[in-house]
């Protein structure tokens, strides 16, 4: 399987296997991103903003996004795979909001 460079803006350069969810890429990268819904595009605390081209958008992101008035403002990197390379910023990391990481994402 091939693998690609995920940057993590202020945390370092991973490289990791395509088809990873980033949430899991970035949170096996060390970083404490935090996914209190457990991947399920439902509680927006996995956001990230893409410094490098954003993969498509799915439906069900969309409409989480859309239905909470945020939707350009962020990404769910739950929602997103690793498809090439990419550089994000965790926007929101469990330990700034005092709460562990969340549930734990399916692959």
């Amino acid at each position: 399987m091939a693998t690609h460079p995920v940057t993590v803006e202020g945390f370092g350069t991973y490289e990791i296997e395509e088809g990873t969810k980033l949430v899991l890429a970035i949170e096996q990268s060390g970083v404490d991103i935090s996914h209190r819904c457990g991947g399920q595009a439902r509680c927006t605390t996995c956001r990230v903003q893409f410094l490098s081209e954003e993969p498509p958008m799915g439906e069900k992101e969309h409409d989480c996004l859309e239905e909470d008035g945020v939707l350009g403002q962020f990404r769910l990197s739950c929602q997103s795979r690793v498809t090439g390379p990419m550089k994000v910023k965790v926007l929101m990391l469990a330990s700034e909001q005092g709460w562990d990481p969340g549930v734990e994402v399916d692959p």
